[in-house]
């Protein structure tokens, strides 16, 4: 006699039709969690598109926008921009406001650029520049709207941990795109010098009018890394900390690719 010969007759059949019922629930639960993901992505980027709409709207009422008969110098600021760059069609805009800032939105053409006013009270010409040409790199590598698919992907309704490591992912794929933005910016400007000091101002806001105070800015902001909290701070945040932005700004622009891209837009 076998020594197995008193498994139940039925058993293997039994075994068999749990193993598809339970693939069956498988495949239905993970069709079922795709649908619902490319709904949510769907419906996030809808939002994305009425949130842009509305702000745009509020941004027309509160703000000013950059034209040639208004604003000459900063006109042909853009023009340059965007000749090195091609960002494509963009209006820019200045806000009244007292913070240091500077940003871009827009799902679909042309993009928006906004420029808060205080940054034309500390900043020179190509430091200006830098600043622009660091949101038309935004704009001309697709981070404007990359933003909205990722964010909402990022943001699928998922188990704690996954949503978790999602949202770090995300945060993560924020900060490369900061170094972009950077080179870009670089690229615009051509000047290392200028590129650094316009993020040292940035951080420094209105009192960064004397170079005294700019080196003491400068001091607080190589102090960002020296701490866990310090680095730990850049993990849950959309932006690298100043302090590597600016090396890797110094960085990019000892390279021979900065060189060679620089002498094909000059």
């Amino acid at each position: 006699m076998h020594t197995r010969a008193y498994r139940y007759p039925h058993e293997h059949l039994i075994l068999m039709a749990t193993l598809i019922l339970v693939l069956s629930i498988i495949a239905i639960t993970v069709t079922a969690t795709v649908c619902t993901s490319f709904i949510f992505i769907a419906g996030y980027i809808a939002l994305s598109f009425y949130l842009t709409w509305s702000h745009h709207r509020s941004l027309i009422s509160s703000a000013q926008l950059v034209t040639e008969k208004e604003n000459p110098d900063l006109i042909q600021l853009i023009h340059e921009g965007a000749h090195r760059l091609d960002p494509g069609k963009v209006k820019v805009y200045i806000a009244h406001n007292r913070n240091m800032n500077a940003y871009t939105f827009g799902l679909s053409s042309p993009k928006v650029i906004v420029l808060y006013s205080s940054l034309f009270k500390i900043m020179d010409r190509d430091e200006i520049l830098f600043v622009l040409g660091h949101e038309m790199g935004h704009i001309a590598l697709g981070h404007t709207w990359l933003n909205s698919l990722i964010g909402g992907m990022a943001g699928i309704p998922s188990p704690y941990a996954a949503t978790a490591l999602l949202s770090l992912t995300f945060l993560w794929w924020n900060r490369a795109c900061e170094y972009s933005a950077d080179r870009a910016g670089l690229l615009a400007c051509g000047n290392p010098n200028k590129a650094i000091s316009a993020l040292i101002k940035l951080e420094a806001g209105a009192g960064a009018t004397s170079k005294q105070a700019m080196q003491m800015a400068y001091q607080r902001i190589d102090a960002e890394d020296d701490t866990l909290w310090g680095n730990l701070s850049e993990t849950f945040g959309s932006h690298p900390l100043l302090i590597k932005r600016i090396n890797q700004i110094k960085k990019y622009a000892a390279s021979n690719q900065y060189q060679r891209i620089l002498s094909q837009l000059s």
